[in-house]
Formats: structure tokens, C-alpha cells, sequence
């Protein structure tokens, strides 16, 4: 398919750094941070640009919550054909063949793409069809038949897009594979942007449905910008179904459970989107966005150094002494939860602040942000569990066990359906109850995954590791007293918040102080990992220096440019 497709001028020198190999998880956990840092950013400045195009009246706020319904079944199949059940698994066996030989490593790679595009054209084929009883299906008796037309028009746009991001997933997964996460963290933000161009240049003539074109348009460059880099990696593509190699049969065994897991996960968020339109009063909005906000921590922290991890806890797996696998895997666990409790913590206080930063423009009602807070809070408890949760789902991959997370997930999606479900139909507690479910599903995964990971692996939580997660969880708790008096003071006396720049000034001053409170205690505790802040600000200062350092030749040659 890339075969005859040259990119001589792509890598000049001065692109060099997005192929950079990324040799230790923190350098890589780094890259990935920034980059999802920006991605995050983009992802809300999109949700923001949305509601101020879609949210003037009943119906057209009726028309966003129906959009955000939309992303659901497009969203679904894409993690159960191409996330979760390939890409997860493809990475070891991909390493492990690459080990031997790069052309069969290139090859499993075409065998994977092929059998995954028929799969999901197949399936998106069958979606596309019963589109409309889908949304019947999954929808409660508060979403309207305008609605689902909405859904059904939006869902069958927005299939083209999960095949794009099927072909870009699987070479995303090779480029992390050889442990270059530049390209593959950027390639999100491209999305964002495709998402925010459609919406603005189409929104005159196509109305809501210009987000579900603006979403096609931004899985398209998700898969252009890494063609050229795999390309240079040696991957040629050529259809192929040839499952001779061994690894290609293992991938083909570790399926199914890794399928089932995800099947698990998805069905709770199809849930939740039921249970939410069955509340009304544009419920779903409210869970989906306070959901947004309380994972962006996580993509921070849990998804980064999780992604980073799996390389190099595949390499470890296959040893039959533990020891630097143990090693690896509490060290990334402590660099996580370093930083997901102060977040937990900064979203808790903070939560009315971030929510109208990201959510209130001018037709956002006041009664909703105040909603939205509340939802925050609530599920801000579990940011620590679902981001560690990220790491604890690939240590069992790597370890080639799909089986486990399969039990983990079905057992806190029960409790979740069970609980949701108690919430909806015997309490007065709406969407406040959803979140509580929500939390308490997570924590309760996260106790699980704990528990199966010391069996398969004894000594993981041993005293140094527990008196560490301790000593954090002082840590943020000093810091929330200490944040949440200023934060009162200032809201109150100082800072007037019904003004914008106000209201970052308040954000940012009563965070910064927080921060600076949890880093005192993290070094009145001893806290190894606060040395990674060091080192990320070293590492920032060598930048610094190297392009000041670089500065006066630039100078010179600008200077000596006659067009200018």
C-alpha cells in the first residue's frame, strides 16, 4: 500500500527528533505526557468550541447530548476490534518476533492490518444497518425520537473514521514497539484539530453533523502523519491473511479474553449512557464531560508511563527471574501514583473552577456547571485507582495473561450495572448516585487487579511499596487543607470570578500553592519519586540551554536572508 510513496523531504534534519528512540519508561512516560498534555488540551478546547456553537436552546442542547451519544457505538467498535483486542497484544508478540526477524515482524503486522479492516468493515457494514434499533436499544425514555435520528445520521458518518484510526492503531503500536512514542502521541492532537476545522468551516451548511464530518477529517490525519515514519521503520504493506507464524496464532488465542474485557468495559459505558438519558435533563452531558475532565489526569499519568511500561515489561516477562520485572512495575506504580493523588486532590477543590474554565461559555447554564461540579468531585476520589489501573491492565498483558483483566473487569462492571441500576430505579440520587457507582467500580477494580498481581507475582506490594503509596496519601492530604482555606479566602475576598482572567488567576495561584504544600511534605517524607520533577525540570534546562546555545547562528542566518 506505501510502497512507492517517497517522503525525501519529511526527514530533514530538523525533524529528526520525532524519530528519536526513547530508551528508559520515564523518557518515554515524558514524551507521551507533553504530547497528551497538548492532545488533552485540544480534546477540550474542541468540547468547548462545541457547546458554544451547540448549546443556545433546548433543542440544540438536545442535538449535542445526541452527538455525544453518537461517539458511542463508532467508539465501541474500534476498541473491541482494533484497541483492545490487537494492539494490546500486538506489542509483545510484535517485539518477540522482531527479536528474530523484522521481516516477519512486518509481516504479522500486514496479516494483523488485513484480518482487522475486514473485521471492522464488516461490522461497520451491520452497524450501519440496524443503526436506528441500536440507538432504540441503548437509550432511555428520556431521549427523544429528534435525538435519535440525530444518533443514528452522526453514528453512520462517523464509521469511517474508526477504519482510519484502525489502520493508524496498528501503526502506532509498531513505532512504540521500537520505543519512538513522538509521532504516535502527537497523531491525538491532529484528531482534535480535524474535529475543530470540520465543526468551524462546516457548521454554516451541515449543523451538528458537521462534527461527525470534522471527526473523519481528524482520524484521516491521525493516519497520514504516521505513514511516512513506519514507512522509513522498512513496513511495506501487502494484504495478507497468511497466519503461519506462531505468534500470529498465539495473538489469535490471547483474543478472545482481551476481547471479552473490553467487551466488559464497553458495556458499561453503553450502560452508563442509558442509565443517563433515562435521568434526562441532559444528564448524559454532564456524566460525559465531568468524566472528561477527571481523566485528564490519567492520560497525564496512568496512560503514559502504562504505554511506556509494556516495551519494556515485555522484554522482562520472558525471563524466568521476576526481579527486574518487579522492579520496573513498582517503580512505574510509584511514579503514578505520585502524581494522581495531588491531581485527585486539585480536581476535588478546584472542581467549579476547571468546569466553567473548560465548559462556561456564555450559554452554559449556571445550574449545570454547579451539576457538573458535584459529579466532579465525586468521581475525582477515584483518579489514583483508574490511573493505576492503566499500568496494572499491561502488566498482565505483557506477562501474556488476558485472562485475569477478563475476570478483574466482568466482576467491577457487575457491581457497576448492579449498583447503577439501584441508583436509577430505587433512589431519588440521579446523576449523583452514577458517579458514586462509578468510583466505587473503580476502586474496587483496582483492589482486585492488586490482589490476582501479588499472587502471579509475590513480593509487588511489599512494605516499601505500601509505606510509599502512605506517605503520598499524607502528602495530598496536607495539600488539600492547605488548598482548600486559600482557595475560600480568595474566592471570597480577592479575586472577583465572574470574570474570566479572574478566575484563572484564582485557579492558578490556589494551585500553585497546593503543589508547592504536597512537594514540602513529598520532601519532609522522603518521597523517592519527587526526584522526577527534578529531573523533568533538568531536563527542560538542558533544553534551554541548548537553544539558546543554538540562538546566535539563527540570528546570523535570518540576518543574511535577502527575502526577509
Amino acid at each position: 500500500m506505501f510502497a512507492t510513496l517517497k517522503f525525501p523531504s519529511l526527514f530533514a534534519n530538523n525533524m529528526q527528533w520525532l524519530e528519536q528512540k526513547q530508551s528508559s519508561i520515564l523518557s518515554a512516560a515524558l514524551i507521551i505526557t507533553i504530547a497528551n498534555i497538548a492532545s488533552s488540551l485540544a480534546g477540550l478546547l474542541r468540547s468547548r468550541l462545541l457547546i458554544s456553537y451547540f448549546f443556545d436552546s433546548q433543542s440544540s442542547q438536545q442535538a449535542y447530548e445526541a452527538l455525544l451519544v453518537a461517539f458511542q457505538i463508532p467508539d465501541m467498535l474500534f476498541q473491541l476490534i482494533v484497541l483492545g483486542a490487537v494492539s494490546a497484544t500486538f506489542i509483545p508478540l510484535f517485539a518477540k518476533v522482531r527479536q528474530r526477524s523484522e521481516a516477519a515482524a512486518f509481516k504479522l503486522a500486514s496479516v494483523v492490518t488485513t484480518a482487522m479492516l475486514l473485521a471492522f468493515i464488516a461490522a461497520a457494514i451491520i452497524v450501519a444497518i440496524f443503526a436506528e434499533p441500536l440507538t432504540y436499544l441503548r437509550t432511555g425514555s428520556a431521549f427523544t425520537a429528534e435525538q435519535v435520528t440525530i444518533v443514528v445520521r452522526l453514528t453512520r458518518i462517523m464509521l469511517l473514521a474508526q477504519i482510519f484510526f484502525a489502520i493508524s492503531n496498528v501503526m502506532s503500536s509498531m513505532l512504540q514497539s521500537y520505543q519512538r512514542f513522538i509521532i504516535p502521541s502527537i497523531s491525538p492532537i491532529l484528531y482534535n484539530f480535524g474535529i475543530v476545522a470540520g465543526v468551524f468551516l462546516l457548521e454554516p451548511v451541515f449543523g451538528i453533523y458537521a462534527a461527525g464530518i470534522g471527526v473523519c477529517i481528524g482520524a484521516l490525519l491521525h493516519l497520514l502523519i504516521q505513514v511516512p515514519f513506519v514507512h522509513k521503520l522498512g513496513f511495506r504493506f501487502t494484504w495478507s491473511l497468511d497466519f503461519s507464524l506462531p505468534e500470529s496464532q498465539q495473538l489469535v488465542k490471547l483474543i478472545p479474553p482481551r476481547f471479552l474485557t473490553i467487551a466488559a468495559t464497553e458495556f458499561q459505558r453503553v450502560a452508563l449512557g442509558f442509565f443517563a438519558t433515562s435521568l434526562g435533563n441532559l444528564s448524559f452531558v454532564i456524566m460525559k464531560h465531568a468524566v472528561d475532565l477527571m481523566i485528564l489526569p490519567i492520560r497525564l499519568f496512568g496512560v503514559p508511563i502504562g504505554q511506556a511500561s509494556l516495551p519494556f515489561l515485555s522484554a522482562e516477562s520472558a525471563k524466568i527471574d521476576h526481579k527486574r520485572f518487579r522492579t520496573l512495575l513498582t517503580r512505574s506504580l510509584n511514579q503514578i501514583t505520585f502524581f494522581a493523588f495531588p491531581a485527585a486532590v486539585l480536581i476535588l477543590i478546584l472542581r467549579v473552577p476547571f468546569v466553567r474554565l473548560v465548559f462556561g461559555t456564555r450559554n452554559f447554564p449556571w445550574e449545570t456547571t454547579l451539576l457538573m461540579g458535584k459529579v466532579l468531585a465525586v468521581i475525582a476520589l477515584s483518579i489514583p485507582a483508574q490511573a493505576v489501573v492503566q499500568l496494572l491492565i499491561r502488566s498482565f498483558h505483557a506477562l501474556k495473561d488476558t485472562v485475569t483483566p477478563l475476570i478483574v473487569t466482568t466482576l467491577s462492571v457487575t457491581v457497576y450495572l448492579l449498583g447503577a441500576a439501584g441508583v436509577i430505579y430505587l433512589t431519588d440520587f440521579g446523576v449523583l448516585g452514577l458517579a458514586a457507582v462509578t468510583g466505587i467500580a473503580a476502586v474496587l477494580e483496582l483492589g482486585l487487579f492488586l490482589y490476582f498481581l501479588e499472587r502471579r507475582i509475590p513480593g509487588c506490594l511489599d512494605q516499601v511499596f505500601l509505606t510509599s503509596q502512605l506517605k503520598m496519601m499524607a502528602a495530598s492530604f496536607f495539600m488539600a487543607v492547605f488548598l482548600y482555606l486559600p482557595f475560600r479566602i480568595f474566592d471570597e475576598l480577592v479575586f472577583d470570578t465572574s470574570r474570566t482572567i479572574e478566575l484563572i488567576g484564582l485557579t492558578i495561584t490556589t494551585g500553585t500553592m497546593g503543589m508547592l504544600v504536597y512537594i514540602y511534605f513529598a520532601a519532609l517524607f522522603a518521597i523517592p519519586e519527587l526526584s522526577i520533577i527534578a529531573t523533568i525540570l533538568d531536563s527542560i534546562g538542558a533544553a534551554t540551554r541548548k537553544s539558546v546555545a543554538q540562538t546566535p547562528e539563527l540570528i546570523v542566518d535570518t540576518m543574511d536572508d535577502d527575502s526577509l
